[in-house]
């Protein structure tokens, strides 16, 4: 989850640990390869429900979808990976679902944790779906928001997990080293 609006220094989004989440993130990338999938959020052609207040107090993000405010950072750049586009701040659906080809775990980082990280790992927890959110690759409208969604979040185990960078590499290596094994246990 990484769009402009969210680093650049004039947004009414900006959030300020985005940096530092982004740093997270790109340590994060070479370790999960072709199972990367990026998430963003987009307005909706025509904002109904609770939606049409929350454009009148952020009118700048009533943009088209191709509009510049909606690009992930080029820093973070999606290549061939899939970009999930939703108009709410929950990802998690059919279409993040089918992306990541059913699968029954996720490991979340992005910004904000106070509203996207927590709403999709919330409906993901919901829907059976074990979350690792990574605390250092995540970034909220403050510190003070960023620990509570976090904390928040906590309170879900075993269904979310709040993990760091440096769990979520070990675990990686750990298991290539588990499936290494058993393909030389298994005469591979």
């Amino acid at each position: 989850m990484n769009l402009r609006p969210f680093a650049r220094p004039d947004s009414p989004w900006r959030t300020p640990g985005f940096d530092d989440a982004a740093a997270g993130i790109a340590r994060l990338l070479p370790a999960f390869g072709e199972r990367v999938v990026y998430t963003r959020f987009v307005a909706p052609a025509t904002p109904t429900g609770a939606w049409v207040d929350y454009y009148r107090d952020w009118p700048f993000a009533l943009v088209p979808p191709d509009a510049p405010d909606y690009d992930l950072v080029p820093e973070l750049p999606a290549g061939t990976h899939p970009v999930v586009s939703e108009t709410t701040f929950g990802k998690w659906g059919p279409a993040l679902a089918k992306a990541v080809g059913g699968g029954t775990e996720l490991v979340l980082t992005g910004v904000s944790t106070d509203c996207c990280v927590l709403s999709t790992a919330l409906a993901a927890a919901d829907a059976g779906v074990h979350a690792r959110v990574v605390a250092d690759a995540c970034a909220g409208v403050s510190e003070a928001d960023h620990r509570r969604a976090l904390d928040t979040m906590a309170l879900y185990r075993p269904l979310l997990d709040v993990v760091t960078v440096a769990e979520v590499l070990a675990a990686e290596v750990l298991a290539a080293e588990v499936l290494a094994a058993e393909v030389l246990a298994a005469g591979g």
